[in-house]
């Protein structure tokens, strides 16, 4: 495989639910839960994409020739551009894809790695859904961030103390998942958590701690004041709550609220080195990419996951280059208008 159209073209013919859009946007999966769509109406899903199209970049081309960097880092640890594969897993169930979660996380760290990037990997039902990828994180010397539903106490426990003897970079947990149904019914169910059970949580531990599926300022400033480390803006690809906001609308605003106090990510529909450039323009530190990482994984495994992180680092340089940019701390808020 040599290109990013290639690997998509792999990936439609092994996917037997997703479709594969040319344009992954929710318009054609809205609804399809289990499936790779958004809840209900799908319109959180849609929105997501729909607002970063709301968006543009300011064109500067009068500047210097000087080469253009995509380096960044994450909590110390240098990466080649400041794009994070989403956590993910059910990858039969929401891809029809003839892929287990251990190996298509094998595929999805090991290629993000080859990309110079890193993974954050998932949690499941069963503690194997978490066991095993946190086991590949281990494998590969730390290099991962092993992601954590919000279990009931004991269940989330075991899970943080296992992701730091794996010497993980960071542990994440998307506490968003309290609002999926069939986890909160699950084996283990889900629950949602109080700044008292965050702060005994992050008290304990040792690594950077995200919390995943912060969509306002005062969740910012919760979750700040529970000790994160660092927050990812998400609703969850649009799979909790119908009719919510997008991500990349309230970043702006938490971004200021935060002022620097910890790290800020974003997900949601971000798919081109654009959407990447908009995030940081915002504030954000770095984004996550989920469902079009699990079409690179299906359509090209390791190979795959690379491509598609080289053609995302192609795209930002080359919106960096149109807009006088040459490091990522130069895309700063001056260098796009906003139109919502």
């Amino acid at each position: 495989m040599k290109t990013w159209e290639d690997v998509y073209s792999e990936a439609r013919k092994k996917c037997k639910i997703c479709r594969c859009c040319p344009v992954c946007n929710g318009l054609a999966c809205r609804g399809e839960t289990p499936g790779p769509g958004g809840k209900g109406s799908g319109e959180s899903f849609v929105r997501n994409a729909k607002m970063l199209k709301e968006i543009f970049i300011t064109m500067d081309t009068i500047t210097g020739n000087e080469e253009i960097s995509t380096n960044a880092d994450f909590f110390g640890h240098p990466v080649s551009l400041p794009v994070y594969a989403a956590p993910i897993s059910g990858i039969k169930q929401n891809y029809g894809a003839d892929l287990d979660d251990l190996t298509y996380t094998e595929e999805l760290v090991a290629g993000c790695l080859e990309a110079g990037t890193l993974a954050f990997t998932g949690d499941g039902m069963h503690d194997e859904m978490f066991t095993g990828p946190t086991g590949i994180v281990k494998k590969h010397n730390g290099y991962g961030i092993p992601t954590v539903k919000p279990w009931e106490k004991e269940a989330m426990q075991w899970r943080l103390q296992m992701a730091q003897e794996a010497n993980a970079l960071a542990i994440a947990s998307d506490i968003d998942a309290s609002g999926l149904t069939n986890l909160r019914k699950s084996v283990t169910p889900v629950g949602f958590k109080t700044v008292e059970d965050l702060k005994e949580i992050t008290s304990n531990c040792s690594l950077p701690f995200i919390l995943k599926g912060i969509m306002s300022v005062k969740g910012a400033l919760k979750a700040l004041e529970a000790g994160a480390d660092g927050i990812i803006v998400s609703n969850h690809g649009g799979r909790v709550l119908d009719d919510s906001l997008a991500g990349i609308e309230v970043l702006e605003e938490i971004v200021k609220a935060v002022d620097g106090r910890m790290k800020i990510f974003v997900d949601g529909a971000i798919r081109t080195g654009n959407d990447v450039f908009k995030a940081l323009a915002l504030g954000a530190d770095g984004v996550l990419i989920g469902r079009p990482v699990s079409h690179a994984v299906i359509g090209g495994g390791r190979e795959g996951i690379r491509i598609y992180m080289e053609k995302i680092a192609l795209e930002l340089k080359e919106a960096m280059a149109m807009s006088g940019c040459k490091t990522i701390k130069d895309i700063t808020r001056d260098k796009i208008t906003v139109k919502f």
